[in-house]
């Protein structure tokens, strides 16, 4: 038996019919795809995983135990179990270039999972996850929302995002505290956006880090061109911008940062 660790964040899901949903909200097409799964601890999702033929499937697992586990009860995944921690993996030199990523996500990672994710998101085409209900609200937000944040507009920077539905905590066990809620994460076609992208984030986090301010309050810190500050879109809150205006705002703060120095 594996016994779910809270310093690992493990919920174990023993509802089949939910995994199975899971598995087949994966957008496939007639070719075979490399898809990893991310903590798969006692392979609920594993054991359909492993039964599609149009799966290549290799899993990262950081438990011990649940790799002991996964090595006795699914031995076709010989040499496809990596026993490690998937924050530091090197994507590009484990895993092929087309890459889909699934997973119920621990909870205290998933943020970082994310982020992980938008680093090698020429690499990874896809994700379905299971993760906390509320973040799943953030992730898939659109402006507008109390919910939207940082995530949200990294993310759909370059992903169509879909909330797919709601899973309750007693078909885990340990049962979390809250609701939980899968997500499908597509890549978009924006291969690179018209400005600097390190700029871009900046300008993302410093602008909801002040959330309740204007972006002209909000912005403050990063000693903008003085134009700037004039613009009708600074009377703005971060929450109200869509991805296309924070891409455009960023565009211009760096022409006018450029034209400064000439």
């Amino acid at each position: 038996m594996v016994r779910p660790k809270k310093f690992l964040g493990q919920h174990f899901l023993k509802d089949k019919g939910i995994a199975l949903r899971i598995v087949e909200s994966l957008v496939l097409s007639k070719n075979m795809h490399h898809v990893v799964e991310i903590g798969p601890g006692t392979g609920v999702l594993t054991q359909y995983l492993t039964t599609n033929k149009q799966i290549d499937l290799t899993v990262v697992e950081i438990d011990r135990e649940s790799v002991a586990y996964l090595n006795e009860h699914y031995p076709m995944l010989k040499d496809r179990i990596v026993s490690a921690d998937f924050l530091k993996l090197e994507l590009d030199k484990a895993f092929a270039t087309d890459l889909i990523i699934i997973g119920n996500f621990p909870y205290n990672i998933s943020s970082q999972i994310f982020f992980k994710i938008l680093d090698h998101r020429n690499q990874v085409s896809q994700v379905v996850c299971m993760i906390q209900k509320e973040v799943a609200d953030r992730i898939a937000e659109k402006e507008g929302s109390k919910t939207y944040g940082i995530l949200s507009v990294l993310l759909q920077t370059f992903y169509d995002i879909e909330y797919l539905f709601k899973v309750p905590p007693g078909v885990f066990f340990p049962p979390p505290k809250v609701m939980s809620a899968v997500i499908r994460l597509i890549r978009n076609k924006r291969d690179r956006l018209a400005c600097s992208e390190s700029l871009y984030k900046t300008v993302v986090k410093q602008a909801f880090q002040n959330r309740r301010k204007t972006l002209r309050n909000a912005l403050k810190i990063l000693n903008l061109p003085p134009l700037i500050y004039k613009l009708d879109i600074m009377d703005k809150r971060a929450e109200q911008l869509s991805v296309e205006q924070f891409i455009s705002l960023t565009t211009e703060i760096e022409k006018l940062s450029e034209a400064g120095r000439v």
